[in-house]
């Protein structure tokens, strides 16, 4: 990098965010970290950590102000039992997110934009099995994704 590049991490608490958080500022990235929460395994290695809804059009305006990249992971989620039983909470909620996250990014001119989805959008006969093989873009048809948060 010629110079320091600003990176957001959307949904920095969780799991996958905080070790992508990690992995950024280990090769040099200025990194900001945004979710609903504070990540629970440790403290965040983010430069700076907002916790903010990313729902509101502006919270992702105020998120991507000064970023170079997105890497947009955050999404309502919250286990099987709550992926089962809030199927247009969930939909609703993460459109929400990916919409303004998108046109926010684009407004604040950020350069580069990663979405990361979910196992989920692929069909679900191509994960009944514990030994499943991994899934490319091409199976993504025929769709059969799970209900809600797929």
């Amino acid at each position: 990098m010629a110079q320091e590049s600003v990176a957001l991490v959307t949904g920095a608490g969780g799991f996958i965010g905080h070790h992508l958080v990690k992995y950024l500022v280990a090769r040099g990235y200025r990194v900001v970290g945004a979710d609903l929460k504070l990540p629970e395994f440790e403290v965040s290695d983010a430069h700076e950590f907002m916790v903010c809804d990313l729902r509101s059009a502006e919270d992702c305006m105020l998120a991507c102000a000064g970023i170079d990249e997105v890497y947009q992971l955050a999404a309502d989620m919250g286990g099987i039992g709550y992926i089962t039983s809030s199927h247009a909470d969930i939909s609703i909620n993460n459109i929400l997110i990916n919409a303004h996250m998108l046109s926010a990014a684009r407004q604040q001119r950020v350069k580069r934009f990663l979405f990361s989805s979910s196992a989920c959008v692929y069909p679900q006969y191509l994960q009944r099995e514990a030994n499943v093989v991994p899934l490319k873009e091409e199976d993504a048809f025929p769709a059969d994704p799970e209900e809600g948060y797929g």
